[in-house]
């Protein structure tokens, strides 16, 4: 069964604003953040999530190295600590997803902000589901060299 998702989110935002949307291994409550028409309800979504929010980082210097905590390999169905490539976790992503998360995640190195996406994934051991995606950028001096956040289920097929 396709799980369904009833307000998905998708926005980009700039590097200033990163406080206001996370901090690393926090996720805040909804009254964090201002009311968006297609921003669905966080509380909601913690009472609801099976998986706990993982944390992640892109080493855009080191050839787009991956680090993540247990959680995201827990999301992705791949055993943790598993040597695991970029090209490898995208090709678990549902085509129209990995497709809005390429040039999501383009613009953002390119303008050095920060997105918030929902996309739909195919873990390798489970049904598809899916998974808010929350990126920041770091930079050192005006150069971009890391992309770094959260990763947590909102709807599964489970």
């Amino acid at each position: 069964m396709k799980p369904t998702h009833p307000l998905p989110v998708h926005h980009s935002w700039p590097l200033y604003e990163r406080a206001r949307y996370f901090e690393l291994g926090q996720l805040h409550g909804p009254g964090t953040l201002d009311a968006v028409a297609d921003v669905a309800d966080l509380a909601a979504i913690e009472r609801s999530v099976r998986f706990q929010p993982g944390w992640w980082e892109c080493d855009l210097v080191d050839n787009n190295r991956l680090s993540w905590s247990n959680e995201v390999y827990d999301i992705f169905g791949l055993p943790r600590g598993a040597a695991v490539t970029r090209a490898e976790t995208v090709a678990l992503y549902e085509d129209g997803s990995r497709a809005a998360m390429e040039k999501l995640r383009a613009y953002a190195i390119r303008h050095r902000r920060g997105f918030t996406l929902d996309v739909e994934i195919r873990p390798a051991t489970a049904s598809p589901r899916w998974m808010r995606l929350i990126a920041a950028p770091v930079c050192i001096d005006d150069r971009m060299v890391k992309l770094q956040g959260l990763k947590f289920i909102v709807s599964d097929g489970g």
